[in-house]
């Protein structure tokens, strides 16, 4: 052993062994978290939008809002980390730092919240509709769909009248044209952004409070123009949509929807098969201005004009062309950041690009993990709520993972002896596969599918893009005022129309695209915190990483779905059986139907999950078994009529309706009042109540509240179903709801129902039952039957105590 070992093992900083391994004395932790930290020393920056992002991640995944005191604590916190890290700057420096920005996270996502909250409509609307365009695109159902701020509703306080709505435009559409600016009326329904299609889904009613939408419908009346756009008003975006006009002049078809859309932000003429197609093979961020986009913008315009620049000796050996290069190309840079409209993605790429022209300005390396990561910090500054978009996600892992991959491949000696174009060949080929795989993950979590060819069709597009479309694009709008633009309108046609080509022909080859389900919320966390410790620690630690990372995209298969989905309105309900799921009605709810499947990973349509052999027809409703029951849905006023029949035939009766006066309304409410009556303390949890003891009868018309709340905070209930069918104790008078269940046998639960069940005489206890009063207040419920009873997950905790959450009022 030598020397240096012999004092390793001697050294006061240890007092002993444990398994074989020394252990540190209490001084010796300082000592060795110091050295951890001098390790990493010069690469602790970018872990500060890691720290920042982690806070930003905490706001939202409470079940309730802050408050107060909350935030005072918040505050409090982001103090103490930097006291501690001035204080022992040497040992507690960048762990003080560390949880000052998560502190800092929490801050600003709340911040945030509250700056954009605005009124959000309480119950559904329906008369004119009044307001000025502020945009104008097309909806998933592929119509014309207007954005209108300054908005007036019929006999509606201005004080609840919502900021922002939004309106898809159904119908002939015979009325006036909108037009940026324009004061705008028309007749429609409007009504709260809905919330998770099921529990842990993505969660409209955020995203709508952040773009300050308070209403959301639809209208199938012409529209009327009160007002044309006052001079001066909107002029970027009068401009944005003059340009997407002229461009689609000289460029016909779906080729010049698509110059439009990446020129100027206007999606409004692309339809919906070519969107698909891109999106199908994975190129569909070709279409969103992006990082993509705005990168080679800039870096045109810096390469161009520093190239002629230098074609001047005079200028090129006396001043700073590579900075004046810089300037012009940020200049261009914020004009298609303010033309494109300034969305969250182009306003997020911008951020990223200034960064790397500020460093060219300072005389720093452009392109490094540190100024991705102060780009990231502003990005969530400025909009925390991006972390939880696609974009966000997609767009940093996919330039984080490019830095990294080229900052390794720097000097590589076995690169040095290769043909310029040998590199180049080489360097495309890297990129594509780098960001295919860092985006990979985020993308099949988010969109619930894999494009097999998306490297191959990256490769056959992204050049054409970069050489073709955005120099072209430029050299156009030079030439434009000169009347010499087109024949390079000419050439960029040849190019679009490659590249919808492209897409069309690989969307359409067999197993093009690969569905998978959705995983659990934690495995995307562990997906992103994994890979970025392996790509910004320092040494050979990193690789631990690696372990969690392919253990969380191993374990992605094994994710189960929901056994049974309730759909908010209870419209529709869905039951899991041998490996996929039947839907209880082939319309209706369609939008809630494609979300369910698409986070199955299935890539059927309603009417074909509901062509399963899963769903029996059963009078107006329909008729499915599980292990241990049997459920009735309902759908409709005409449903009721057989709700109580059908009540005692099944053990679990779901109605889109209010349940009829008597044992089927009480049951509801019994159960209401129960998931009310045993709220888990203010942290996600699973509590077991038992249907067999009395609850409290709420009054009339009452419908007890408290379930409720936002994606990630959803709540766990267990109900029980007792092993023998039995009333619960007379409250006020009433003989309180009880549930009609299944007497498992000896062997554990059974399967009955279908043509085999035997009715239940009526005199006995009313099943559980599940209503539309009772589904306003949860949202979207699943449902787990086991051994010991049902397990419901709500989509919302307690509606009103998140920002983004209306209260109760608004879901009845």
């Amino acid at each position: 052993m030598t020397e240096g070992a012999d004092k390793d093992v001697t050294d006061e900083s240890y007092s002993g062994a444990v398994g074989g391994l020394p252990r540190l004395a209490p001084g010796a932790w300082a000592r060795w978290l110091n050295a951890v930290q001098q390790g990493q020393r010069g690469a602790l920056m970018p872990w500060s939008a890691v720290m920042l992002g982690l806070g930003v991640a905490l706001y939202f995944a409470l079940p309730v809002e802050p408050g107060a005191a909350g935030y005072a604590a918040a505050v409090a916190v982001m103090v103490l980390g930097i006291a501690l890290s001035l204080r022992w700057r040497e040992v507690m420096g960048p762990l003080g730092l560390a949880v000052a920005l998560v502190a800092l996270g929490v801050i600003a996502a709340g911040l945030r919240a509250h700056q954009v909250a605005g009124p959000v409509l309480d119950f559904r609307y329906y008369g004119p509709i009044e307001g000025r365009v502020v945009a104008i695109d097309r909806s998933a159902s592929d119509v014309p769909r207007l954005t209108l701020d300054t908005v007036r509703l019929d006999d509606l306080d201005p004080a609840r009248t919502p900021r922002r709505v939004r309106v898809s435009l159904h119908g002939d559409w015979p009325g006036a044209e909108p037009a940026p600016g324009a004061i705008v009326m028309l007749t429609g329904h409007l009504s709260a952004p809905a919330g998770p299609a099921e529990p842990g889904g993505f969660d409209f009613q955020r995203h709508a409070h952040f773009l300050s939408l308070g209403g959301v419908g639809y209208s199938r009346t012409p529209l009327v123009l009160l007002e044309d756009r006052a001079p001066g008003a909107a002029r970027l975006f009068h401009l944005r949509m003059r340009m997407s006009a002229a461009i689609q002049a000289r460029i016909e078809g779906q080729a010049g929807a698509f110059a439009a859309a990446v020129l100027t932000g206007d999606r409004s003429g692309l339809e919906a098969g070519p969107v698909e197609a891109m999106r199908d093979a994975n190129i569909a961020h070709l279409l969103a201005i992006s990082g993509l986009h705005m990168g080679l913008l800039t870096g045109f315009v810096y390469a161009a004009l520093r190239a002629i620049l230098a074609l001047v000796p005079a200028l090129a050996l006396r001043y700073p062309i590579r900075k004046w290069a810089a300037v012009v190309a940020l200049c261009a840079g914020a004009f298609y950041l303010a033309l494109s409209g300034g969305n969250v993605a182009t306003e997020r790429a911008f951020i990223q690009v200034a960064v790397m022209f500020a460093a060219v300005l300072m005389d720093r390396r452009a392109i490094t993990l540190r100024s991705v990561a102060i780009a990231a910090v502003i990005v969530l500054l400025h909009r925390p709520e991006t972390l939880m978009s696609p974009g966000f996600q997609m767009s940093f892992a996919a330039t984080a993972a490019l830095v990294g991959a080229f900052g390794a491949l720097r000097g590589a000696a076995w690169l040095q002896g290769w043909p310029k174009w040998a590199r180049g060949v080489f360097a495309l080929l890297v990129s594509s596969a780098v960001a295919g795989a860092a985006t990979a993950p985020f993308a099949a979590a988010q969109f619930n599918q894999v494009a097999v060819y998306g490297l191959v069709a990256n490769l056959l597009t992204v050049p054409v893009m970069g050489s073709v479309i955005i120099p072209g694009a430029v050299l156009a709008l030079i030439l434009w005022p000169l009347g010499l633009s087109g024949p390079v309108w000419q050439v960029m046609e040849w190019g679009l129309e490659w590249i919808l080509g492209v897409a069309a022909r690989i969307a359409a080859l067999p197993g093009a695209v690969e569905q998978v389900p959705t995983p659990p919320g934690w495995m995307l966390g562990a997906v992103a915190l994994s890979g970025l410790f392996v790509l910004l620690w320092q040494g050979r630690a990193r690789w631990v990483g690696a372990v969690p990372l392919l253990a969380a995209l191993l374990s992605w298969p094994l994710a189960e779905r929901p056994v049974l989905l309730i759909s908010e309105g209870g419209r529709l309900v869905g039951l899991w059986q041998e490996g996929a799921r039947g839907l209880s009605r082939d319309r209706g709810e369609g939008f809630v139907a494609r979300i369910w499947l698409e986070n199955d990973g299935d890539a059927a349509d309603q009417a074909g999950a509901a062509a399963r052999p899963v769903w029996q027809a059963a009078g107006q409703g329909a008729r499915a078994a599980l292990p241990g029951l049997t459920v009735w849905h309902g759908s409709g006023r005409r449903a009721l009529e057989e709700a109580e029949a059908a009540c005692a035939r099944n053990d679990l009766v779901i109605l889109s309706e209010a349940a009829p006066e008597g044992a089927l309304r009480t049951a509801a409410r019994a159960l209401s009042a129960q998931l009310s009556a045993t709220r888990p303390p203010r942290v996600t949890g699973a509590m077991t109540v038992g249907l067999a003891a009395a609850v409290p009868d709420p009054a009339p018309g009452v419908v007890a509240g408290g379930i409720g709340g936002s994606v990630g905070a959803a709540v766990t209930r267990t109900v029980t179903i007792p092993p023998s069918m039995e009333r619960i104790g007379e409250t006020a008078g009433q003989t309180a709801g009880a549930a009609t269940h299944a007497q498992p046998a000896a062997g554990g639960p059974t399967r009955h129902g279908g043509p085999e069940a035997v009715d239940r005489p009526k005199a006995e206890a009313p099943c559980l039952v599940i209503d539309g009063p009772l589904l306003a207040v949860t949202g979207a419920l699943s449902l787990e039957p086991s051994e010991t009873g049902l397990t419901l997950i709500t989509a919302r905790m307690e509606q009103g105590r998140r920002l983004w959450s209306p209260p109760e009022a608004a879901r009845q």
